[in-house]
This record gives structure tokens, sequence and C-alpha cells, in this order.
């Protein structure tokens, strides 16, 4: 599965696509499965500039509790300011918020955004 996210551009949020629209928690964002258009949302996304930075596909995997983004990068951005669980979504606490607090995935996402300079 995929997600899509970008940054909002007036306040830097963290945000995730669902059904045409911007949405500020990882539960709320529209999953995409392998056969399910997601470069479709990705283009839409790049084409509302004044809104968002910088879209991009997420893996996200299924666990025991729910769904929650692969790389451990990913999960921290949806976790939103991890400076002190008293600030933004940690804060607001949920169900969405515990899952991606206890889910355990890697550390890089394979064939994620970055690629590295092999030598």
């Amino acid at each position: 599965m995929r997600a899509l996210t970008a940054n909002r551009l007036i306040d830097g949020e963290v945000v995730f696509w669902a059904k045409g629209r911007w949405v500020e928690r990882f539960a709320d964002a529209e999953l995409f499965g392998e056969d399910a258009p997601a470069e479709a949302a990705e283009a839409h996304g790049k084409a509302q500039p004044t809104l968002v930075v910088e879209p991009y596909l997420i893996e996200v995997v299924e666990t025991d509790e729910g769904p929650a983004p692969a790389a451990y990068r990913e999960r921290l951005r949806a976790l939103g300011p991890t400076n002190t669980p008293q600030h933004g979504k940690q804060a607001e606490g949920g169900h969405d918020i515990a899952v991606l607090s206890h889910s355990t995935a890697r550390a890089r996402a394979s064939g994620g955004r970055t690629k590295l300079i092999k030598r």
C-alpha cells in the first residue's frame, strides 16, 4: 500500500491526500493498493504548488493495530512535532496516534525517495 504526503506551504504541517483534498492526520489518508492510481493522485498534488511542497508517495504497511508508514521517518512526520508529546498531533492523541507510536518497521523504505550513492 502507499499514501501521498507533503508539507502544507503556509505552515509546514505534514498533510496526506484523501479523495481530492489534503488532511492533517494519517488515519484519514487515502491508501492506494498496488493497482490503484496513486501516481494520478501524486500528479494532482504536484499541480497544487501554492498549497503544498513536494508531494511524494510513501510505503504503508498493515500492522496488528492498523496501517502505518513503513519508514521510521514517515512515522515521525505523521506524529507531528516530536520535540515533546505535549505538542501537535501527539497531544491530541487517539487510536491512530497510538498505532503510529507503537508500530515498528525498517529505518528506510525500500526504493525510497532518496537514492544512495554507490561507490
